[in-house]
């Protein structure tokens, strides 16, 4: 049997190290994902195309992300959390540096769109969150934000960085050098200092075995009831799940698909230069963070519904901002209103669902929830190019995005309240009898 122990007051948890080296993993794997756009111009100049086929890889991209997500909540199950974390690291790299030899579109969309792609489904958030649930009883809502900051973090400091690198060294250098960190830096890191769960290092989870007794115990049924593991039949039947799912569909598309896909192509159109793109990428990315960041701890305290219909209205008003912007100052505005309620709808959408659906795996359903995400953002990234090839701008896209981002306002603040009725929104319903 394992035994574990409390952690000194005087150190430092392991949990947060295992938060830190979670952190750099995901920085370093979505910073290139998210760099996507930085390519688009160079591959349209390089293989003769227009943007919509360009679009379609990012598309390619979001679908294997997406699909990839459930299958690597599924995978921590049987593997762990530091496996699939350092691999998926691994694969990125592999895919990247594959993509820099591409000498046609198709090659593109095999290497970086399905190769690299399998790699950022496993070195993602959902993998993360799971080492955050096994990790963290106290301050989860806090640290599922910090996580998801690894996103912003990575636009801040590699997606200007890929497009300055673009721009003076060409694209296939720049895919070498984000291919080297992901496989060079970020896989070994993580492969020596990640660890699954608490028990691997003798450890009980930050917070305390205590707290986790005490929160299971005020939140319905008994243990043996709380553990049985639904059919996903069952969570498809869930009102509360589509309720996440869909607004986060809708997230997706006006999010990596829509704005972090076409923004610096967007901006170009404009007639801004490099120089200004790249602040407005940065001032979106710096906001990003200290939107997520803010997220969590209120999610901790407050209605996470409110809070997203609240993000998502939010978001609408900025997507209408955007298309009066032709001024550097209304760019930057843009860059951070919209960043502030960029990632910040994570934290509060993992916070219902670990509250919804402790009795399943919780990394089939973040999967899947990101799968709906990653779905969306498919779209969102190939309509609006699509759109741009035949309209010549970016504005019926645009109006398109506050068009759904209303819906998904709507559809937030009508979820049911998780402090009402907690067994039944905490538990699966029991077969009905013969």
């Amino acid at each position: 049997m394992t035994t574990t122990r409390a952690p000194s007051p005087a150190r430092l948890h392991y949990a947060w190290v295992v938060v830190a080296v979670a952190f750099v993993g995901l920085l370093t794997a979505q910073g290139a994902r998210l760099s996507f756009g930085a390519f688009i111009g160079p591959w349209q100049s390089e293989f003769g195309t227009s943007r919509g086929p360009i679009s379609l890889i990012s598309t390619v991209s979001f679908l294997v992300y997406g699909v990839t997500q459930p299958l690597a909540g599924r995978l921590v199950d049987r593997v762990g959390t530091r496996v699939v974390l350092s691999g998926s690291a691994a694969l990125v790299g592999v895919g990247l540096a594959l993509a820099a030899t591409a000498r046609s579109p198709l090659h593109l969309a095999l290497t970086y769109g399905v190769l690299a792609s399998i790699g950022f489904g496993g070195a993602s958030q959902v993998v993360a969150s799971v080492a955050v649930t096994e990790w963290f009883i106290a301050r989860r809502g806090l640290v599922f934000a910090v996580v998801e900051a690894a996103y912003g973090a990575g636009q801040i400091l590699v997606v200007p960085a890929a497009l300055a690198l673009v721009t003076t060294a060409g694209w296939r250098p720049t895919l070498l050098v984000l291919a080297g960190l992901a496989a060079v830096l970020a896989a070994p890191v993580m492969l020596v200092l990640l660890r699954s769960r608490p028990a691997d290092k003798g450890l009980e989870p930050y917070g305390g075995a205590s707290v986790l007794v005490a929160e299971e115990a005020s939140d319905g049924p008994a243990a043996p009831e709380r553990v049985r593991r639904p059919p996903l039949s069952a969570l498809l039947k869930r009102r509360e799940f589509w309720g996440l799912a869909l607004p986060f569909f809708v997230c997706g598309y006006t999010t990596t698909g829509m704005i972090d896909t076409h923004l610096i192509p967007l901006a170009h159109d404009h007639g801004y230069g490099t120089a200004t793109t790249g602040a407005a990428v940065g001032v979106l990315a710096v906001f990003n963070v200290l939107g997520t960041l803010a997220s969590g701890p209120l999610a901790d305290r407050y209605d996470s519904r409110l809070i997203l219909a609240g993000l998502y209205g939010m978001r609408a008003v900025t997507l209408v901002l955007l298309l009066f912007t032709h001024s550097t100052p209304a760019l930057l505005v843009f860059s951070l209103t919209f960043g502030l309620v960029d990632f910040a709808t994570v934290a509060p959408t993992q916070v219902l669902a670990s509250r919804w659906f402790r009795g399943h795996s919780l990394g089939l359903v973040f999967g899947l929830i990101f799968l709906a995400h990653q779905v969306g953002s498919a779209v969102g990234a190939y309509v609006p190019g699509a759109l741009h090839d035949v309209t010549g701008s970016y504005d019926l896209a645009l109006l398109g995005g506050v068009a759904v981002l209303v819906l998904a306002t709507l559809t937030s603040a009508a979820l049911p309240d998780p402090r009402r009725g907690t067994g039944a929104a905490t538990t699966w319903p029991a077969p009905s009898p013969a």
